[in-house]
């Protein structure tokens, strides 16, 4: 375990013996914040592409999906294996005859090695439950959470549109199969304090999660997050402020949990904000830094 966390790369070569590569899907889904049924706007910081951005198309079958996404990636990584990532908007949010095709497809393929869905907690109905267990005995299947925050006041604004109860219960039913669960948690949403992060992250960690995502907060063009950034109702993290946060996050975590991400990635033609986000690789050197800096103390 380097850098005192266990990242995603070192569990991935501990668990499949080399690198691997996760390709972002897109599954051609909505979601109930987009299509009326709890609302038409989505979660307030949510791009029109719901977070898939770097996904394929979704006019192209699964397998041509994969295919294009690994030439993308032939540079950094050859005769490799890979994860098949459901990114954009909801991806149990359909019937799951239609599920079952995409993803059956998908760890179907000779080079993927495992199946990582993004999806919300209040999306998990008891046949797509019950066919993500299938899935799990043919090859691992991880289910990711977009919880972003455990605060309610935080969570109205957001437009997250279900309770802490929802995810509590994705959670139990997802482990009561032996299914995987990562947790996405944004940091610095507006009126947080440093402390109400923390809390998040401790409530997360023991709340049976094998994995956790840390995602800076991007403000993204053609956004209700950005009419307020604009508006002058919220600040950004800085750089410092940011890596200062992360690092105390980290000590609230064991080691057993899987760090899949320390930040994120904001597609440079919508960022508006922080724009010293946009040079990833200096932030990553930067935070990598000083968190083996901090582990040392």
């Amino acid at each position: 375990m380097k850098n005192g966390y266990y990242s995603l790369n070192e569990y991935l070569k501990d668990t499949f013996g080399c690198k691997v590569y996760k390709l972002s899907l897109n599954g051609g889904f909505t979601c109930p914040n987009r299509d009326g049924t709890l609302d038409k706007r989505g979660c307030i910081f949510c791009s029109a592409g719901g977070s898939g951005e770097f996904s394929e198309s979704p006019l192209l079958s699964v397998t041509d999906q994969i295919e294009n996404a690994k030439k993308r990636v032939e540079k950094k990584i050859k005769n490799g294996l890979y994860i098949a990532y459901f990114q954009a908007f909801t991806n149990t949010y359909a019937p799951v005859e239609r599920l079952r095709e995409l993803f059956t497809e998908a760890i179907n393929h000779p080079d993927i090695v495992a199946l990582s869905v993004a999806t919300r907690p209040d999306c998990l109905p008891e046949d797509v439950l019950e066919l993500l267990s299938e899935l799990n005995t043919k090859k691992p299947v991880w289910v990711e959470l977009g919880l972003q925050t455990i605060h309610e006041e935080s969570a109205k604004y957001i437009r997250r549109g279900y309770g802490l109860s929802s995810y509590n219960e994705a959670v139990k039913a997802l482990r009561k199969r032996n299914i995987d669960v990562i947790v996405h948690i944004i940091l610095g949403l507006p009126h947080e304090r440093r402390s109400d992060m923390i809390e998040t992250v401790d409530y997360v960690v023991k709340s049976g999660i094998q994995g956790i995502k840390l995602q800076l907060l991007h403000v993204l063009k053609g956004t209700d997050l950005a009419t307020d950034y604009e508006a002058g109702t919220f600040d950004v993290l800085s750089m410092d402020e940011y890596i200062d946060i992360v690092k105390e996050c980290l000590k609230h975590i064991p080691h057993d949990i899987v760090i899949h991400r320390l930040t994120g990635d904001g597609d440079k033609k919508l960022l508006i904000a922080p724009l010293w986000s946009a040079d990833k690789k200096r932030v990553i050197n930067r935070m990598r830094e000083e968190i083996n800096n901090s582990s040392q103390e």
